[in-house]
């Protein structure tokens, strides 16, 4: 699973091949989740609350990008960087 942004003590990862809806999945500490890219809402899993409301401010941000991920890991193709949320 690549990792494809790092910000906050936030590891953001993408697998190859997923299955829908499109989402990543978001590592803070012990805490894990599956997030939505349509709307940044944790789909499976818990953040903390801080954590979760950064991950959400990013998706907005890097939707676009997100988006052009998930077609590149369906197709198991490289993954690109995202920038981190700053």
């Amino acid at each position: 699973m690549p990792r494809i942004s790092y910000f906050l003590g936030i590891s953001i990862y993408m697998y190859w091949k997923e299955h829908e809806p499109p989402h990543f999945h978001a590592i803070y500490g012990e805490y894990g989740a599956m997030v939505s890219i349509e709307t940044g809402d944790v789909i499976r899993g818990r953040l903390p609350s801080k954590a979760s409301q950064l991950v959400k401010e990013w998706t907005e941000l890097y939707r676009q990008d997100l988006l052009e991920n998930w077609k590149l890991a369906q197709a198991e193709q490289e993954l690109k960087e995202i920038p981190p949320l700053e």
